[in-house]
């Protein structure tokens, strides 16, 4: 039987990065993957999607932008299996170099799927049905989640479908059906809405992206509409049904009236649930919450001293980002360190285009609470960046303590918030004000002045280009 340090059941972008830094700290690590090293995020998520995501955005800028830039060229045909088969090789390539990692880092990885014995010894069963057993000090779990599905309308990995599915599809849906106005659902209806699909998007509640700032909501609702997704908001979803390639979805809308809509596929986005089928939880003695997340204490141990949770398995937000973080945090815990992590400033990012982003509290939070701040904003087409890249759509708003200024959230839409978010988390770990913000010399012309002129808002209204 081999024994570890530490064992880390799931390679995604937390079991990954916490099995390298358990290895550089000196502890014997092994990690088990059923599948291909990299998890969901790698291989069924985040790369895949940004993959397709970006080909769709050459595209449509292709059809739509280049003879406004003076690039006159025939009209652009899509070869969709190549879109797919370089996603694919996107993917391939990240889950090389996660495997390249793992040989560096001297981390042994168990292919099959891990479950408890007890809360010292995991069993490895491979596909082949073969099995193995692990003995381990310490065991970290960091199985993911997989997507939701609705009661009442099973997916058939055809038609009716998830995600994962979307992401590899052989044909653009001619009217593609987005269940759930969240992250997921927003990203890949705007895919197939760049490559001509007609998208439209059935959310139960009043808005999209509901987890985000309302302000950052109405922008991209605004802004999807202008560019041809349809909206049924405060719709509750009743029926699905397919009749060859033809599905129908039933739904009343608040006023209880029925609804009905045609399309060739359905994309079922309505959110995810952490992935502990079949892990014998119960063999180690691992409590679940009600909603059947692992819970775990401040420093992300369950109820059973040397067993550990990270990522989508517990409470928070299903970031990968996130999960990472906690897979530091935890080997650095169990080196005696004394990690943290700020929940508060882990940034939340939609990859539409415009990009969506934003960090620490809401404006509706704060109503909640009854703090007291102040807000400063700055539209992106006030700026000459954004004019000089057609990039018109978005804004900056910083939300600022209105006794001591200090920055409590920063909300953007526009061109490479996914990028710019980072000046802000930056500021706020800092515990910067608005002032220190508007302060500091951005250049010129970027995209980046915006935050600088949001700061300046905040700060007396002071911002010098609106």
């Amino acid at each position: 039987m081999s024994s570890f340090d530490v064992t880390i059941i799931g390679s995604g972008p937390g079991g990954y990065v916490a099995a390298i830094r358990c290895a550089q700290l000196g502890f014997k690590t092994a990690i088990i993957e059923k599948s291909a090293v990299g998890g969901t995020c790698l291989n069924i998520g985040c790369i895949p999607s940004k993959a397709l995501l970006d080909s769709s955005e050459h595209y449509h800028n292709a059809v739509t932008d280049f003879s406004a830039h003076g690039i006159e060229i025939q009209k652009p045909k899509i070869n969709f299996a190549q879109m797919i088969k370089r996603k694919a090789e996107v993917v391939d390539a990240n889950v090389k170099g996660v495997e390249f990692l793992m040989s560096k880092n001297k981390v042994e990885v168990f292919r099959g799927t891990g479950s408890f014995k007890d809360a010292t010894h995991v069993t490895v069963t491979a596909e082949d049905g073969s099995t193995q057993e692990i003995e381990s000090k310490n065991i970290i779990i960091a199985t993911g989640s997989y997507s939701t599905e609705l009661p009442f309308a099973k997916t058939d990995k055809e038609r009716i479908i998830t995600s994962t599915e979307a992401l590899e599809l052989k044909e653009i849906p001619k009217h593609l059906i987005v269940i759930g106005g969240g992250v997921i659902g927003l990203e890949l209806g705007s895919v197939y809405l760049r490559l001509g699909s007609e998208v439209t998007v059935i959310e139960f509640m009043d808005r999209t992206i509901p987890g985000m700032d309302a302000a950052l909501s109405r922008e991209i609702t605004k802004v999807l509409k202008k560019q041809g997704m349809k909206f049924n908001l405060s719709t509750k979803v009743t029926a699905i049904s397919r009749k060859g390639k033809k599905v129908t979805v039933k739904a009343e809308d608040k006023k209880g009236t029925e609804l009905s809509f045609e399309g060739d596929y359905v994309l079922v986005s309505v959110g995810r649930k952490p992935y502990t089928d079949g892990l014998g939880l119960e063999n180690a003695g691992v409590e679940t919450d009600e909603r059947g997340r692992i819970k775990t204490n401040a420093q992300l141990q369950t109820n059973v001293s040397n067993i550990y949770a990270i990522g989508d398995v517990i409470a928070g937000p299903m970031l990968a980002h996130k999960a990472s973080e906690e897979g530091v945090l935890v080997a650095e815990y169990l080196a005696g360190q004394k990690p943290h992590i700020d929940y508060n400033l882990i940034p939340g990012v939609v990859y539409t285009w415009p990009e969506v982003a934003g960090v620490g509290q809401t404006e509706e939070q704060l109503k909640d609470a009854g703090k007291k701040y102040k807000t400063g904003t700055f539209p992106y087409r006030a700026l000459g960046r954004a004019r000089a890249s057609m990039d018109l759509d978005g804004f900056v708003k910083i939300l600022a303590d209105e006794e001591t200024d200090e920055v409590l959230g920063v909300h953007i839409i526009g061109a490479r918030a996914a990028d710019i978010i980072a000046e802000a988390v930056v500021a706020m770990e800092f515990r910067a004000s608005a002032e220190d913000i508007s302060r500091i010399c951005h250049a010129h012309p970027t995209f980046t002045e915006a935050v600088k002129e949001a700061a300046l808002d905040a700060t007396g209204k002071r911002a010098i280009h609106s």
